[in-house]
């Protein structure tokens, strides 16, 4: 959505370019503009779907602040719920093809083309799209080390953000350690489902 909007050259958009430009971060009234501008498109007329925003418990209020004023409200909060040790066998296993964002996994979904070395590792070199042939990548960040930052930032940001709209009765918790066929069974349960 960031990139759209710098892309099309929006009010807002240019102000996140000029800020991203000069190497900082963009301010989340700077991001909740940009959604405000999105929502008002003719695809959003029935409904949106945000993923990763709200972050924080301040993020949230600012996002409620947004859409009241715009005659709104936050309907439906899905949360996937995983334990924390399962998260590292997913995410240090994960790989992508950049190009059209497939991803793949060592376990759960690995290319037609990989091969493990003698520790049961992939080789990097096998790594590559079933489709296209090219080469798939790892995200800097898919890490044991930086996972444990993550669920800190996880635990101490986003756990709030649920906390703050369980009195409106909007959250629901789908158990996402399960297979895929479960959990998306689940969470278009969560989005059909009435408040």
């Amino acid at each position: 959505m960031l990139r759209a909007a710098v892309a099309a050259k929006t009010e807002v958009g240019l102000k996140a370019k000029a800020v991203m430009a000069a190497g900082g971060l963009v301010s989340d009234d700077i991001v909740v503009g940009i959604i405000r501008d999105r929502i008002k498109e003719e695809d959003c007329k029935f409904g949106f779907i945000l993923d990763g925003f709200p972050r924080t418990k301040v993020q949230a209020m600012a996002l409620d602040k947004m859409l009241a004023e715009e005659g709104a409200c936050v309907t439906k909060v899905v949360e996937l719920q995983v334990p924390d040790e399962v998260l590292e066998e997913r995410i240090c296993g994960r790989w992508i093809h950049k190009a059209s964002g497939r991803s793949y996994h060592v376990k759960y979904a690995p290319p037609k083309t990989m091969k493990v070395d003698a520790d049961g590792k992939p080789v990097k070199e096998s790594m590559t799209d079933d489709e296209t042939g090219e080469p798939l990548m790892q995200r800097p960040d898919d890490t044991a080390s930086a996972l444990v930052k993550r669920l800190q930032g996880y635990h101490g940001e986003t756990v709030p953000i649920l906390e703050h709209y369980k009195p409106n009765g909007v959250v629901t918790t789908v158990n996402a350690n399960q297979k895929m066929d479960g959990v998306w069974s689940e969470v278009l349960g969560a989005l059909s489902r009435k408040k």
